[in-house]
């Protein structure tokens, strides 16, 4: 009995050590797992450190997106306008410049016209002046003052002209201004449209010039026929000595 009783206690010491020796291997092979000290503290930073250094990623990463959508309004902004106006603009500048250079016999040239003036529109006639001569600058003023107003109403005609193709223009310009992508785009468009004031500006310049050649021949001719009326109605006046009786014999 006691026999049996000591061989049992010594079955009992002998799993207690078995298990706790199982316990403690397998905690052993837990810690010592490929041949590495797992270590929860140090485990935790450097979880933490990789948070943060993900985090600055993250960051870089928006950073350049928005560094790419800062390039990218760049671009808009320095893209060119696809519309342009300015070498219509020049055509009709330069036609309008064209109508005003055909002027016929008294052109804008300031020698000319000081030159036509002391030969056709004298300030004054002397008494030796031909009546044919007076005659011929009569008419050579009223041809020039036709022709003036002829030049005046050519260069009315050419900025009519110009005013369904500057409607177009506008519009063309107004859609592109409104449909700009940057601001260099919106500033072309803008000066484009400046651009088209001061060639409508240029076409009332010219209008206004003919207009007021034509006036001023008009009334250089005016006041040239009336120096002419004074010389021709003193002409009448004075006719010289009129009649004189003298002696006349009628029979032999």
């Amino acid at each position: 009995m006691t026999i049996h009783r000591v061989a049992r206690s010594r079955l009992r010491k002998a799993l207690l050590v078995g298990v706790v020796f199982s316990f403690f291997t397998a905690a052993a092979q837990a810690q010592f797992f490929g041949g590495v000290v797992f270590d929860p503290t140090n485990y935790t930073q450097n979880v933490l450190t990789a948070v943060r250094e993900l985090q600055q990623v993250n960051n870089q990463i928006a950073m350049l997106q928005n560094q790419a959508t800062s390039l990218a309004n760049q671009a808009r902004n320095l893209a060119s306008l696809p519309y342009s106006v300015l070498s219509q603009l020049d055509q009709s500048i330069t036609a309008t410049s064209s109508l005003l250079t055909q002027a016929q016999r008294i052109a804008y040239d300031v020698n000319a016209i000081d030159q036509a003036f002391n030969q056709t529109y004298p300030a004054s006639y002397s008494a030796s002046t031909s009546s044919q001569q007076l005659l011929t600058d009569a008419r050579t003023r009223w041809q020039n003052s036709l022709v003036a107003f002829q030049d005046a109403m050519r260069v009315q005609a050419g900025v009519v002209k110009n005013l369904d193709s500057t409607k177009s223009q506008i519009d063309g310009l107004v859609g592109a201004s409104q449909s700009a992508t940057g601001a260099l785009q919106a500033a072309q468009s803008g000066n484009q449209l400046v651009a088209l004031q001061t060639k409508q500006l240029t076409d009332l310049t010219a209008v206004m010039a003919a207009i007021a050649r034509a006036q001023s021949l008009e009334g250089a001719r005016a006041v040239a026929a009336q120096e002419q009326a004074n010389q021709q109605t003193e002409r009448f006046l004075n006719y010289g000595t009129g009649y004189q009786p003298g002696t006349a014999e009628m029979f032999h």
